[in-house]
């Protein structure tokens, strides 16, 4: 790539990015959120295209305009959401959209020996709906190599694995680059990117840095290449002070729409003045566990007792809706996964959605328009959240940004208990620590918090306890200090060798 510039109206997003990637290398693509590295992947991949600049593959210049030009130039792009057909079977899937009479069987064979050729384990007739998320991604990789790719790109690849399928898939990279296949990764998890990467490139605010290569690199080089200044990668864990129960789930069990078992017969208890992580393979019961307790998903059986803070006294939650939850004056907040969707109102600015929790506080029509905006300030300020003002609407945010002002509305409300579902996924570096020290800085408080996420280095550094989730059931609860990745992994499937602590 030479030059290569990309601009969204005033907002210039690539500025004469100058890249090159080498014939059988694995090339890391790092940055912080809003830096430019999946719009600069979107033009490798027929996305988008350049506004300045050339693109040249093998030494000749080369236009790239749909992702079908970028197959035809051997580029193939695995993306962070799959887009498959969940009723179709891998190798329907894997041949599905390509021109020509299709043929099955023989789509079979050559699966079976790009699997054998790679290590890739699948098997060609499987439903799609029956299979892992690794094994969706293996689909997703195949369909790319199907189609003769040399160059993938890949977007976040581990962001839902575990450390075992990761290990698995990093070795399958190993594989490709082997045989001659040029691989560039997109992703914030730096011990990855120094485990697996040959050489790792740079960008900041939308320009290119520099690279380096990984044996002359390390985490705290590549952070402070990424920010641009010295950032400290310690997560503070200080001891739990007196520690007591704030929520007590026993027998927790509950069912989705379609009448499936989502949590089954879980129980454990969530202590004020420590961090309770929450781990498992995407899927394995996290989210339902999270809205059980918040009031926003019906429980079939079990207790979710609640221990006041003021008087000492127990309530059971089971049964009353969030505002009844409110109005016993359990103060509970939830940082939901979706943040757009369940967390915030994309249209408003950050005063507007912080209104939207003093709302019933009104009177009328007429609402007090101070606090709220006192409180967006705070938060503007303290979090350093990069926005023009205030009424800014926050889906023109970067993802950061918005997980700031989520995560600090929730703070504000000085809750007794405070979750949070994937607070740091897709966040960079520079801002996951942030959001670790805001909820140390809550336990130091003696608010309960639980915290579920994806990235078992963090879960294992930031927590106190871990409570691991396989298949909506808890196989096992863990004492976060003592406990290690692997063996996490092995409670998150199920394998020999996780042992826990009650």
């Amino acid at each position: 790539m030479e030059n290569v510039t990309k601009r969204f109206g005033k907002v210039v997003a690539n500025r004469a990015v100058n890249l090159e990637l080498h014939e059988g290398e694995i090339l890391s693509l790092l940055g912080e959120n809003g830096s430019g590295k999946t719009t600069l992947m979107n033009m490798l991949s027929g996305i988008y295209f350049p506004d300045e600049g050339q693109i040249y593959i093998h030494g000749k210049p080369a236009s790239i305009a749909s992702p079908k030009d970028a197959f035809r130039y051997g580029i193939g792009m695995i993306h962070q959401h799959f887009k498959l057909v969940d009723v179709f079977t891998a190798a329907e899937n894997i041949i599905l959209g390509l021109d020509g009479r299709l043929n099955l069987s023989e789509a079979r064979k050559k699966v079976k020996e790009l699997c054998e050729k790679y290590g890739f384990d699948i098997d060609p007739d499987q439903k799609i709906y029956d299979m892992s998320v690794s094994q969706k991604q293996t689909v997703e990789i195949l369909k790319v190599l199907y189609r003769g790719a040399d160059i993938l790109i890949l977007d976040e690849p581990t962001a839902v694995l575990t450390p075992q399928e990761t290990d698995k898939l990093f070795q399958i990279m190993r594989n490709m680059k082997a045989d001659g296949k040029s691989l560039i990764i997109i992703t914030h998890k730096l011990h990855e990117v120094l485990d697996v990467s040959d050489r790792v490139a740079v960008l900041r605010k939308g320009e290119y840095i520099g690279d380096v290569a990984t044996k002359d690199a390390d985490q705290q080089s590549l952070t402070d290449m990424m920010v641009g200044h010295s950032v400290s990668l310690n997560i503070d864990r200080p001891d739990p002070v007196n520690v007591t129960p704030r929520l007590v789930l026993d027998g927790l069990t509950v069912f989705d729409e379609l009448g499936v078992k989502r949590l089954d017969n879980v129980s454990f208890t969530v202590n004020a003045g420590e961090v309770l992580g929450v781990a498992g393979v995407a899927g394995s019961g996290q989210r339902e566990l999270l809205e059980s307790i918040a009031g926003l998903y019906p429980i079939a059986s079990g207790t979710v007792t609640y221990y006041d803070p003021k008087d000492g006294k127990t309530k059971n939650l089971v049964g009353m809706d969030p505002m009844d939850i409110r109005k016993h004056g359990i103060a509970m907040s939830f940082v939901p996964e979706d943040r757009l969707g369940m967390g915030l109102v994309g249209s408003m600015g950050m005063t507007g959605n912080m209104m939207l929790r003093s709302w019933r506080k009104g009177h009328g029509v007429f609402l007090n328009r101070k606090d709220p905006e006192d409180l967006a300030k705070r938060i503007w300020q303290e979090l350093d959240v990069v926005t023009p003002s205030t009424n800014f609407p926050v889906r023109r945010m970067s993802g950061g940004n918005v997980q700031k002002v989520l995560v600090g509305r929730e703070i504000a409300q000085a809750p007794s208990v405070l979750m949070t579902a994937y607070a740091v996924r897709g966040l960079d570096i520079n801002t996951s620590y942030t959001i670790y020290n805001l909820l140390t800085e809550q336990k130091m408080k003696g608010i309960a918090v639980v915290y579920v996420g994806e990235d078992l280095d963090v879960l294992l550094e930031l927590c106190d306890r871990i409570v691991v989730l396989c298949g909506g059931q808890v196989s096992g609860v863990v004492d976060a200090r003592t406990a290690d990745k692997r063996q996490v992994g092995a409670l998150m499937t199920q394998m020999e060798g996780g042992k826990a602590d009650e």
